[in-house]
């Protein structure tokens, strides 16, 4: 004999409607034994520094549900709009962002 499934409850979100979005090209992700922490920051080309602009917080299996979340998520993408190429795995990191970026010439 099967148990029913528990009732799942239902959680309302509230956005508020001057949430300003943040957006942020790097991630930095450590951990402890019991938190995951991402910073998302922003690198801009030419500019040897980024700054953060949101840390989130977060348990091990929250994590691991957001990993499985995003997968799941770019599978719907790249189904409507096509693979995502990914850089070259032997590239650097300044590579991988800016590969096709490169600073003026300077004036002789």
């Amino acid at each position: 004999m099967t148990k029913p499934n528990p009732r799942q409850m239902q959680i309302n979100i509230e956005v508020p409607p001057d949430l300003d979005a943040t957006y942020a090209n790097l991630a930095l992700i450590t951990h402890s034994s019991s938190e995951i922490i991402i910073d998302f920051a922003r690198v801009l080309p030419n500019t040897p520094k980024a700054k953060v602009y949101a840390r989130i917080l977060t348990t091990p299996l929250h994590a691991k549900l957001l990993l499985r979340a995003l997968g799941e998520n770019l599978e719907k993408y790249e189904a409507q709009f096509g693979e995502i190429k990914m850089p070259d795995a032997g590239a650097n990191l300044a590579q991988q962002f800016f590969g096709g970026v490169r600073p003026p010439d300077k004036p002789e």
